[in-house]
């Protein structure tokens, strides 16, 4: 292992499709572009998104030896590229993937968990590359509260092994929105509008802009982005008379707050739900992180 496997099998979890026939291995991983611009200095993402595939090949160029493919669209730049199934690089991401085929249904290896601490890092970094968000829309309460939101389609359990690995760096979430009835339609609203499924949306893990430096990104725009926001909350908390960190730094079993009651909704017996909490109400996503695995 080093870290520039450890960044490429963070991509490949956060976004990635493996195909295998009896000779080779295909991996293609996308990496989303969601909005035309960024909102701190009105650059194209276009132009960032090109400067990025040079970093990515320049951290997997020398790793894998064979052409990666880009493709870019208006808002997805997918990278490929095709190993012989008994190259070594091969027979490791397969080591370190499993039997999986998509993001949609991996699990971490146990072998993820052993990594040294910049491993962890640079595997975080590559899967938040391809799945993390930082906007100004993504703030918390406070004007300058900035957020980096790790969004995770349908894959409850991956969304648990992030937040563990998270926690052996020392990085905290703040808060998990989870796609279940009880948090994103808690009050029935929609259900009542006859839109029953509004809440099966992708999970999104959340985490304070300056808690989140330690992972950082390798993509341009995101990279600038995150150095920005983090300016912005510090001198944020700053003029409050606050200090951030005392703030931020801090896991969710650290943190007293009110629950408040939610009613019960048709949709927790619902088989988008993991059969491990399939059927039970949750008043707060903390219960639901509990019983997954995320604790303390």
């Amino acid at each position: 292992m080093n870290e520039q496997m450890a960044y490429l099998i963070g991509m490949i979890y956060g976004n990635g499709e493996i195909q295998r026939d009896r000779v080779n291995t295909t991996i293609a991983i996308r990496i989303p572009h969601k909005i035309l611009e960024t909102d701190y200095d009105r650059m194209p993402i276009s132009v960032y998104v090109k400067a990025s595939i040079a970093d990515i090949k320049n951290i997997l160029d020398p790793l894998l030896g064979v052409p990666i493919s880009f493709t870019q669209q208006n808002s997805v730049t997918t990278l490929s590229f095709t190993l012989p199934n008994d190259n070594y690089i091969s027979r490791e991401i397969m080591s370190l993937v499993g039997n999986y085929s998509s993001h949609n249904n991996m699990r971490f290896s146990n072998q993820i968990f052993q990594f040294k601490f910049d491993e962890k890092v640079q595997f975080l970094r590559g899967l938040s590359d391809v799945t993390a968000y930082i906007r100004r829309s993504n703030r918390y309460y406070g004007e300058y509260e900035h957020r980096v939101y790790i969004e995770v389609p349908k894959n409850w359990f991956l969304v648990v092994d992030i937040c563990n690995l998270l926690k052996d760096i020392d990085v905290p979430v703040q808060n998990i929105d989870w796609a279940h009835p009880n948090m994103r339609d808690s009050n029935l609203k929609k259900y009542n509008m006859g839109n029953i499924d509004f809440w099966k949306k992708e999970h999104q893990i959340k985490v304070f802009a300056n808690e989140f430096q330690v992972v950082g990104f390798s993509i341009l725009h995101k990279k600038k982005a995150l150095a920005y926001y983090v300016k912005e909350l510090i001198k944020g908390f700053n003029n409050a008379g606050k200090n951030a960190s005392t703030y931020t730094h801090r896991y969710y079993w650290q943190v007293d707050s009110r629950i408040t009651k939610k009613p019960s909704h048709p949709g927790e017996n619902d088989d988008f739900i993991p059969v491990e909490i399939r059927g039970k109400h949750y008043d707060s996503w903390k219960e639901i992180a509990r019983d997954l695995g995320y604790g303390k």
